[in-house]
């Protein structure tokens, strides 16, 4: 097997494993507590995603950015961040084996992070 095909089934299965089996992830809940305020319908990569990584992320990861801040790691098209989903939700959540996002600052704001796990679990829409 080669080393991509290992990452892309290492990716599924983190996946499948953080939304099969508990509906938590560490600090936040799929489901939030009453009170936590955070629209979660319809989120697709144009209507929110993108906005999400304009804000938070394209600075280092955009097309000529990323050559020399973000070791190449491009986050601009919608190909670029499906292919990447898993690993960003890692990131963003600064879970272990992900290097945190974004860098040397603190986590994005719980409901960014909850709306681009509802995407990803919900087929990463992008329309």
């Amino acid at each position: 097997m080669t080393k991509q095909t290992i990452l892309g089934l290492t990716a599924c299965l983190l996946i499948l494993a953080l939304f099969s089996s508990c509906n938590y992830y560490k600090d936040d809940k799929l489901n939030p507590p009453d009170g936590f305020s955070c629209d979660t319908t319809g989120i697709t990569f144009n209507g929110k995603i993108l906005t999400i990584l304009s804000e938070n992320c394209l600075i280092c990861h955009s097309d000529v950015a990323a050559i020399d801040n973000a070791s190449g790691i491009y986050l601009v098209t919608y190909a670029d961040v499906k292919s990447r989903a898993a690993a960003i939700l890692g990131a963003v959540n600064h879970t272990g084996g992900y290097f945190p996002m974004p860098k040397g600052a603190p986590k994005l704001d719980p409901c960014l992070r909850l709306q681009f796990a509802i995407w990803i679990r919900n087929g990463m829409p992008e329309q």
